[in-house]
């Protein structure tokens, strides 16, 4: 009866560790404040994350209408591109859980365009980097005396003028007001990255 009762507690305890270490694969994400963010909170560009992350999706940023009308190409299009990556894992961690994982990294870069016509119609693509929206999920509240930290984030903009030095100075008055409508799925606007939805199809 000892040995029966032992061989379920050991059974037991296995299938916990290896839920716990599911959990802990799913979000193995402990290098982003190693290599990313310094002792103080300042946030660092990630190094190839165009090829190496999980690109979620693109946002267009349309022209605004012209006060004259004209035919010409140019006054058609997208104004510009944002293309958003993350980590390998943390999508399936947000359809999985719900929620973001500590260290998850989400980078929006800019790209200005150029609009042309092509044998589809009139097409923009990405043609110059302006630079790159930042987001650090921070679910421990690490550098509270940091202006670019709270609501469960580091926010940062760094800009492509070859110094890829973090520009925001307060996350309150430069970041969250376009995030307002996002409020409530941690001011991520969720609806533009299918991958963090269980419709997702994958």
């Amino acid at each position: 009866m000892k040995i029966l009762i032992l061989k379920k507690t050991l059974i037991t305890l296995v299938l916990f560790c290896s839920s716990i270490n599911l959990s802990i694969a799913d979000i193995s994400l402990t290098s982003t404040y190693k290599t990313l963010v310094d002792k103080n909170g300042n946030i660092t560009l990630p190094k190839n994350f165009r090829e190496d992350w999980t690109f979620l999706g693109t946002w267009s940023i349309a022209k605004k209408a012209s006060k004259k009308r004209s035919n010409e190409v140019r006054d058609h299009g997208a104004d510009s591109l944002h293309n958003v990556y993350t980590q390998r894992g943390v999508a399936k961690y947000v359809r999985k859980y719900g929620q973001f994982p500590d260290g998850a990294v989400i980078v929006k870069e800019l790209l200005k365009t150029v609009t042309g016509s092509m044998t589809t119609g009139i097409v923009s693509r990405g043609h110059e980097v302006e630079g790159w929206f930042i987001m650090v999920k921070d679910t421990q509240g690490r550098f509270s005396s940091n202006p670019l930290w709270g609501d469960g984030w580091g926010w940062a903009l760094v800009n492509n003028d070859k110094t890829f030095k973090t520009v925001t100075k307060n996350y309150k008055t430069e970041c969250l007001g376009c995030h307002i409508p996002a409020r409530e799925t941690d001011w991520i606007y969720l609806s533009g990255y299918p991958l963090l939805s269980n419709q997702s199809g994958d």
